[in-house]
């Protein structure tokens, strides 16, 4: 009986991950390329917060500067690798930060302060990690022509590069597109609510009224709060794909990616403890154990959503689609990120975070 549930609980979690897949390679919005400039590109402010981000900027600003924006602003929150020179000599804005105060987080400070620098009808908060390809500012204006949501908010194609990159970048994918249905996304109730910080598109009233960073200011998953807000103060909150137009290397190696995960681990999850050892022991039980067990049809099951979530997000190289056989080790290999979440305090970019006690 034991035996049984243990093998029916994993079977049961892949089933509804596929079914959740099923669902959004249909219905998840994806950026497509534009007919051409949007009216409205010369009226966005985008808005760069960057912390010692000047290895990024030289790759990243250039094409953000290209997209036609009214402005382009990078606020230079403290950094001591030249991020300012750097952004400053590519030809963005350079707008100085001030020192961060007590109950903020270091992004939601830098970001309403770049609010209360802009001048455009529209702010565009963008990471110093993202790549903005041709077109990608146009196609972001006539996807919001669709809906006219209060937040547009866009998941960039992973661009990983390194194996150490690859062990658990993926998962961002995979959390997204498993377990968020974009029918449920379009319910106008603000539970229904998802972003990523990594893109964020408000009309500047919207930004406002939802209370902006402000009102999110001591949290570190502070873009899903901005889309319940959003949502809250009466508007829309849409996320879309950004394919081929928008893309992103968020970690250079594997204890990067152990330290950006472990940051936002405990929030994702309710910042409940019992609630992220459940998760960690039902991946093992839906991921590992089949392969030491040999369940071909769990193992198959497991490998199908995997090669789902990269078709969904057009990540199908040979190296992308070859990440799937990782799959089995990932709860092994994300441990040191639930090891990190576990304690009391979290670091991130020089700065330590409370986050409650074990």
């Amino acid at each position: 009986m034991t035996r049984g549930l243990l093998r029916l609980i994993p079977a049961a979690f892949l089933g509804v991950k596929l079914v959740t897949l099923a669902v959004n390679l249909w219905a998840f919005p994806r950026l497509t390329r534009p007919p051409g400039p949007h009216p409205a590109r010369a009226r966005v402010s985008v808005l760069v917060p960057a912390r010692d981000e000047a290895h990024n900027l030289r790759d990243t600003l250039p094409g953000l500067l290209a997209q036609g924006a009214g402005e382009v602003v990078v606020l230079d929150d403290g950094s001591r690798d030249g991020t300012a020179d750097v952004a400053r000599t590519l030809g963005a804005r350079v707008q100085p930060g001030t020192p961060l105060p007590a109950g903020w987080t270091g992004k939601a400070w830098a970001c309403w302060q770049l609010a209360g620098a802009a001048s455009g009808e529209w702010l565009l908060f963008t990471d110093a990690d993202v790549t903005w390809h041709p077109g990608a500012l146009d196609a972001l204006l006539h996807a919001w022509d669709r809906d006219r949501p209060g937040l547009l908010s866009v998941f960039p194609r992973q661009a990983n590069v390194g194996v150490g990159e690859r062990l658990l970048t993926p998962l961002v994918d995979d959390v997204l597109l498993s377990f968020l249905p974009a029918p449920v996304l379009r319910i106008p109730h603000r539970t229904a609510s998802a972003a990523n910080g990594q893109v964020m598109l408000f009309r500047r009233e919207a930004y406002a009224a939802s209370g902006g960073h402000a009102g999110v200011r001591a949290l570190l998953l502070e873009d899903m709060a901005l889309a319940r807000a959003v949502k809250g103060s009466g508007r829309g909150a849409m996320l879309a794909l950004g394919r081929d137009l928008i893309s992103v290397r968020m970690y250079r190696s594997f204890p990067e990616s152990v330290r950006g995960f472990g940051k936002n681990a405990l929030p994702m999850h309710g910042g409940s403890r019992a609630a992220l050892l459940g998760s960690w022991a039902l991946n093992l039980g839906a991921y590992t154990l089949p392969l030491l067990r040999r369940d071909r049809p769990l193992i198959a099951l497991g490998l199908l959503g995997g090669l789902l979530v990269r078709c969904i997000t057009g990540r199908t190289r040979p190296a992308d689609l070859a990440e799937v056989a990782l799959l089995p080790a990932v709860p092994l290999l994300s441990l040191p990120v639930f090891a990190r979440a576990w304690r009391r305090t979290v670091a991130w970019k020089g700065r330590r975070y409370e986050q409650g006690a074990p």
